[in-house]
């Protein structure tokens, strides 16, 4: 089968169009037919360690090899058809159409992959593309874990969701929203009426007002991108909130060790979960219509490393989708 296949980290050019061999599941497993995958920040992490906060490079390296990478094809996300299962698979059948995320195995930048039936995976909402699908997992997911299992959000709170128009950004907004928060996103000035447009009920933009200024005050602040950082988002924090720092790094787990001795007002850093159970609970967001998916570009698996290209500036809007050819 093809893959996008990497043997050292570096450039987007370190990944190349191979030929190799086809999956077979294991017991526990399926065989999923790969239609549509993406590229994540996680993505170019694994590749150069792009985004990787400060203070956590080595430990970094130690997890996904020292000088090289220990797993050659990436790809966190996928959206593709079940074409085999293993012996003791009960949950999926041949024919289902589905969708999530695996940052164990990775593997999704291939024509097909194997997924264990209970991780990040389901069936894909009705009536959806495999691009627009491939678009949820990685920042619903991550999304909803800050929110929900680290912010413990509450109906009626005000969230500011910092970086909302990345992926995590964008699906922050309107998670949160469809939780019933009271929600403000920060963008830049090209952003605005994309944030707007995902149910925001009030968006700032930073190159025109800074929002620690503005009196306001917020139970829950989501820094997806690490830019709005405790120390200068504190003062816009509710007497009990909580900062929820999707790309927090040695500081802010510091930061969590003193949590006590602040006088209620948290940090809190984690990794995203990969729960079956989240993953089924937005794709009946999408159903219901209170999540939708937000895709910048698409581009084929020929062109994945201009993908990346693109990731890597930073300026990429809601995700960045590759479509898989057969």
């Amino acid at each position: 089968m093809k893959a996008v296949v990497y043997t050292e980290y570096g450039d987007p050019e370190v990944l190349r169009l191979a030929d190799i061999e086809k999956p077979t599941p294991k017991e526990n497993e399926v065989l999923v037919k790969v239609y549509a995958t993406s590229v994540t920040t996680g993505d170019v992490n694994l590749r150069n360690f792009v985004f990787v906060p400060q203070g956590l490079g080595f430990m970094a390296r130690l997890m996904v090899g020292m000088n090289k990478p220990k797993k050659t094809v990436l790809g966190l996300e996928f959206a593709g058809e079940v074409v085999e299962i293993g012996t003791s698979v009960t949950r999926f059948k041949v024919g289902d159409k589905v969708f999530g995320l695996d940052s164990k195995q990775m593997g999704s930048y291939a024509q097909y992959k194997t997924v264990a039936e209970d991780v990040g995976i389901t069936t894909m909402p009705a009536n959806m593309s495999y691009e627009d699908a491939v678009a949820i997992p990685n920042g619903a997911l991550t999304a909803l874990t800050f929110l929900r299992k680290l912010g413990n959000i509450q109906k009626g709170q005000k969230v500011l969701v910092y970086g909302a128009s990345g992926s995590v950004g964008i699906a922050g907004v309107q998670i949160a929203k469809a939780l019933g928060a009271v929600v403000t996103g920060v963008c830049s000035t090209k952003n605005v009426e994309l944030v707007k447009s995902a149910g925001a009920d009030k968006v700032i933009d930073y190159t025109q007002q800074d929002f620690t200024q503005n009196g306001e005050t917020y139970d829950l602040i989501l820094d997806t991108v690490g830019k709005a950082p405790f120390a200068i988002s504190k003062k816009s924090l509710a007497p009990k909130g909580a900062y929820l720092a999707v790309a927090g790094g040695v500081r802010e787990m510091r930061q969590m060790m003193g949590n006590a001795f602040r006088g209620g007002k948290k940090v809190m850093a984690g990794t995203s979960s990969e729960s079956q159970d989240y993953l089924i609970f937005i794709k009946e967001l999408v159903e219901a219509g209170k999540f939708r998916a937000i895709v910048d570009r698409c581009y084929p698996l020929e062109e994945i490393a201009e993908a990346h290209r693109h990731v890597d500036s930073g300026r990429k809007r809601g995700n960045i989708v590759i479509s898989v050819s057969h």
